[in-house]
């Protein structure tokens, strides 16, 4: 046993390494919750609840081919909790594989046991946060300010909809990050929630891709509707509606399909054609010789 323990700790200190950076949108405490700040959150088998302090958790590409674009990962877990692990860190490892870097969000839940927040307001405030965030410190992650996306799954892809299709509430900037804007450059809701449709700022939304299975009687008729909408109003839109196909099959790991296996590669192929994964002061790439 005296043995082991070495190894032990050698391997609890690479574990704890190995950890993703994760910073807090708000220092001092989210404003309405400063009551709150510091206040651990609960961890049950991988859902996350009991969320006070939103923070991003980040998850570079590799350099080797990160290309500068950037999407903010938002899980789902119907407002209760956060799905963070298969609707948060497998969506962006997935997204690090084509070159973008990626941020899970944590935010306020306002159907969590005893809540008082509100997801029009506060969970939507800190998914705008977010962006600001991210633009605010978009140099020192290497990413291009003008090539950030949300992504949101179910309840956090209501958060996407809220803040990429409806308008931003009147508010003053408490801070520099504040003054960054909060519109994100493109939005991908998987399976989103019913909030936030019919949008009210159709015309203004980024290019969208959305995608939900056909039997998913919560979450298929707002993505198609809201896929509708935002075509009817001259947005670039491509939606996936998956056969004999429900709720929350996440990256492409719950569900027997191969097409949803395959789902991640769709996104690809839009974010390529759509020239998110194009840097724009171009470069070559790594080995290359430069002319």
């Amino acid at each position: 046993m005296r043995r082991l323990l070495p190894a032990l700790f050698a391997l609890a200190c690479a574990s704890a390494l190995a950890q993703p950076p994760a910073f807090q949108l708000w220092p001092d405490g989210a404003p309405g919750a400063e009551k709150r700040h510091g206040e651990a959150e609960k961890l049950k088998d991988v859902y996350v609840s009991n969320v006070h302090d939103p923070s991003l958790t980040v998850l570079r590409a590799d350099q080797r081919h990160a290309n500068g674009a950037a999407v903010i990962v938002v899980p789902g877990g119907g407002h209760r909790m956060l799905v963070f692990q298969n609707e948060g860190v497998m969506a962006a490892k997935n997204l690090n594989r084509i070159g973008v870097t990626a941020f899970v969000l944590k935010y306020r839940l306002a159907r969590d046991e005893g809540s008082s927040y509100t997801i029009e307001g506060d969970a939507a405030s800190d998914l705008r946060r977010a962006v600001r965030w991210v633009r605010a410190h978009a140099v020192e992650y290497g990413v291009d300010p003008q090539r950030l996306g949300v992504m949101g799954f179910s309840a956090g892809g209501e958060l996407v909809a809220l803040v990429a299709d409806n308008p931003a509430p009147p508010a003053s900037p408490r801070d520099a990050i504040d003054r960054e804007s909060a519109r994100p450059d493109f939005q991908v809701l998987v399976y989103p929630g019913p909030l936030g449709y019919p949008a009210q700022a159709a015309k203004e939304a980024p290019p969208a891709f959305l995608i939900a299975g056909s039997r998913d009687k919560c979450c298929m008729p707002p993505t198609l509707g809201l896929y509708q909408q935002l075509v009817a109003a001259g947005v670039s839109a491509e939606l996936h509606l998956y056969a004999d196909t429900d709720h929350a099959f996440n990256v492409g790991q719950r569900g027997e399909r191969v097409s949803l296996q395959h789902w991640p590669d769709r996104l690809s192929d839009w974010l390529a054609d759509g020239g998110w994964l194009v840097p724009r002061n171009s470069r070559a790439p790594e080995g290359v010789p430069a002319p």
